[in-house]
């Protein structure tokens, strides 16, 4: 007759397996963040921050990432919307279009935006008559981290739409109040936490992302793109010390994440 394992006879040896399991996966998160933490030099820290190049380059990410957050917040939330609360024919390609960009590699989306808006193409050419221009450009990583983070927002905010009883909606429009007037009257307070939730992890995204940025534009440099560079071309050391500053521009926004997380959970 077949016999389980031991650790799952009771509830103590299954912890303490599944505990010694976690460790590993834990530690690999802890001590490289850690070690790059502190590593770099104080002074170093303080000379690397006082540098224009890297000073432009944290702030070109941190804009593009937050341009890129308003738009998913334009586009994103009409489509959370309608995603939560209508079924139509095409409702799961539409769901798994949404996904798509979280799973496709990230030096592919670059290539395949430039393959649509590149210079010699029709759109990229209908784009330049505007002097808008996607190779190399500010517009062209607003656009590659709107793909990127773009995901994250809606997901959050459908998951929010969701969570609100449609009878409260029906309610209202029961007493006369338009879509429009419902929704910003009834929905919206119930879901701007949400709203915000997915806006932080959409910003978070963007800032990190690298791979379908260097593609579309290697230059004007992103923070992820400046760390490359140093590392290539000066070594472990110098690319350090700007890692430090992304990384605390994450941390602040981890923190920012979780502080919301909890004030939702606490509600």
């Amino acid at each position: 007759m077949f016999k389980l394992p031991s650790f799952t006879r009771g509830s103590q040896p299954f912890w303490s397996f599944s505990i010694l399991l976690s460790i590993p996966l834990v530690l690999l998160i802890i001590l490289p963040l850690g070690r790059m933490i502190t590593t770099p030099e104080i002074g170093d820290l303080i000379f690397t921050i006082k540098e224009k190049t890297v000073q432009e380059a944290l702030g070109r990410s941190i804009f593009t990432a937050l341009m890129a957050t308003l738009v998913s917040i334009l586009f994103g939330t009409p489509l959370a919307y309608i995603l939560a609360r209508k079924s139509f024919k095409g409702k799961n390609i539409i769901e798994g279009l949404v996904d798509l960009p979280i799973m496709i590699p990230h030096p592919v989306i670059g290539i395949a935006i430039l393959s649509l808006f590149g210079r010699n193409t029709l759109p990229g050419k209908l784009m330049a008559m505007f002097n808008v221009e996607i190779m190399g450009s500010i517009s062209g990583i607003v656009m590659v981290l709107t793909f990127v983070g773009a995901p994250f927002y809606v997901n959050t905010v459908k998951s929010g739409f969701e969570n609100i009883p449609l009878r409260l909606e029906n309610a209202s429009r029961s007493l006369g109040a338009g879509m429009g007037a419902t929704f910003f009257r009834v929905t919206f307070p119930m879901v701007w936490r949400h709203m915000i939730l997915g806006s932080v992890m959409c910003t978070a995204r963007a800032i990190s992302e690298f791979g379908a940025v260097v593609i579309v534009a290697y230059h004007p440099m992103t923070a992820p793109v400046l760390i490359y560079e140093r590392f290539t071309a000066y070594g472990l050391k110098y690319s350090q010390c700007v890692a430090f500053w992304l990384i605390l521009i994450s941390l602040l926004l981890f923190i920012t994440l979780r502080l919301l997380s909890r004030e939702r959970q606490d509600r």
